[in-house]
């Protein structure tokens, strides 16, 4: 083989200069969604790349900015610097209006808990679509409870710390009754039958017993 034709196959594999790695490594970190290896840079970038080696550069480049070079695990991310990280926060209030059917749904979670979805439609009068129990977990005033220890065992509802701190309850025996949930508009004047107890019915004593009860038909 001629000498020129081997100096033409061997520059095609001639690493770039280390100043064009270090910005290779700056593009991929600063497009990448989450941290990547330098397994990864070396396989993204051209044949002979030192990737260890520019991310060294890169990290002197970036000391004291608003933006750094960081380590995380065994990859590496562009972040925020620490003492910046207050610029990045903002509050915002979104507003989330319940259907009607959510909030029947959540009603019924809150004072029949731990209750099934077959449960909850029987309240209900009609099916509980998956929609609803997905936007009351995604809001995380509900997440699934024990198992019910009836045939198919299925899962059960129940309120979460978020519900009663969104509505500045300490428990569930705070929930208002039927007389105030009407009056602010979250029910008809005839709700269905069985939709809800009415607070302050029978004495605490009958209300444990009733939960001894319970116990006895959910796993642990």
């Amino acid at each position: 083989m001629p000498q020129d034709d081997v100096k033409t196959e061997e520059s095609l594999f001639e690493a770039p200069p280390i100043a064009e790695q270090e910005r290779m490594v700056e593009a991929i970190l600063f497009a990448s969604a989450v941290p990547v290896t330098t397994k990864e840079l070396a396989a993204r970038m051209p044949h002979g790349s030192d990737p260890a080696e520019a991310l060294v550069y890169l990290r002197k480049r970036y000391e004291g900015r608003g933006v750094r070079v960081v380590k995380i695990g065994d990859a590496w991310a562009m972040r925020t610097a620490p003492d910046l990280g207050f610029l990045m926060s903002r509050e915002t209030v979104e507003t989330r209006k319940l259907s009607r059917a959510a909030i029947e749904t959540l009603a019924i979670i809150a004072y029949h808990q731990p209750v099934t979805r077959a449960e909850i439609e029987e309240i209900r009068g009609v099916s509980v679509s998956r929609g609803t129990v997905d936007q009351l977990l995604e809001m995380e005033w509900i997440r699934f409870g024990r198992r019910k220890m009836t045939p198919g065992r299925p899962v059960t509802f129940v309120v979460t710390q978020e519900f009663l701190d969104h509505f500045g309850l300490e428990s569930a025996r705070d929930l208002p009754g039927l007389k105030e949930l009407r009056a602010a508009g979250l029910l008809e004047n005839r709700p269905p039958p069985g939709l809800m107890p009415q607070m302050g019915e029978g004495d605490e004593d009958s209300a444990e017993e009733t939960a001894e009860g319970q116990n006895e038909l959910f796993e642990d």
